[in-house]
């Protein structure tokens, strides 16, 4: 299992307590960070724009929304968002 992906399942596990440096990571893997007035944003590649606080521990609300958006970017990779 790569670096990454346990990364991931360390997040998934728990995702109450992730630390900001963790989460931003996770943000760089499938996406970017935009850098807004007063919040930052999570831009996961084609899926979602996620505006968080930067504070340690991230809240569950981000995490949880972030965790979403990379599974349906992984759906949409791996072939599940196309219609027939």
């Amino acid at each position: 299992m790569t670096k990454n992906k346990k990364q991931l399942d360390k997040i998934k596990q728990n995702p109450r307590n992730v630390s900001l440096n963790d989460f931003e990571a996770l943000v760089n893997q499938y996406g970017f960070i935009k850098e807004g007035t007063k919040h930052p944003r999570a831009a996961i590649t084609g899926q979602a724009s996620i505006p968080y606080k930067r504070e340690t521990p991230v809240k569950k609300c981000y995490v949880d929304e972030l965790l979403e958006a990379i599974e349906k970017c992984e759906k949409h990779e791996q072939g599940g968002g196309r219609n027939p």
